[in-house]
């Protein structure tokens, strides 16, 4: 399976540096240019345009994610804004043999990111949060289905 799932805790060291949970690491390298038999895995990572957390996304995924772009004109001002929110705080990041990657300083600073971090499965991207906040964010997203009686079958067309 392809997929994101679960919630995870993990120690951030003084270098900024974080062990990807292993599942995590497998779907990288699945949806990866390099395949599953890489050493290594490369993803994306970019500060969420929502959340106080860092997106996590596979190679694929964030190529997927730009293909409606190229609806746009290349030089319009939608093409350009949507580029720069989407592309120019986005970061390529490989991790090292040990499934550790390092999180950049801004990325850390604008997640309020200390000596622990939570990722979070969010089915094809993860997050990665303050611990007590991605906590909290889980809460709100279960109250708000519950509110709203959300179901898979109540998806809007």
């Amino acid at each position: 399976m392809a997929l994101f799932l679960g919630t995870y805790q993990n120690k951030l060291d003084a270098k900024g540096r974080v062990s990807i949970p292993a599942s995590f690491r497998t779907v990288l390298k699945r949806m990866s240019h390099a395949g599953e038999s890489a050493l290594v895995a490369t993803l994306v990572l970019r500060p969420s345009h929502q959340y106080p957390c860092i997106e996590g996304w596979t190679e694929k995924g964030f190529e997927a994610l730009s293909a409606p772009l190229d609806q746009y004109n290349q030089f319009s001002q939608e093409h350009e804004d949507l580029v720069m929110a989407l592309f120019g705080d986005a970061t390529s990041i490989e991790t090292d043999r040990e499934g550790r990657i390092v999180l950049p300083a801004d990325m850390v600073a604008y997640a309020n990111l200390t000596d622990t971090v939570t990722f979070i499965g969010t089915n094809k991207t993860f997050q990665i949060w303050e611990p007590e906040a991605g906590a909290r964010r889980i809460a709100e997203a279960k109250a708000a289905v519950r509110a709203a009686q959300l179901s898979l079958r109540t998806v809007p067309a």
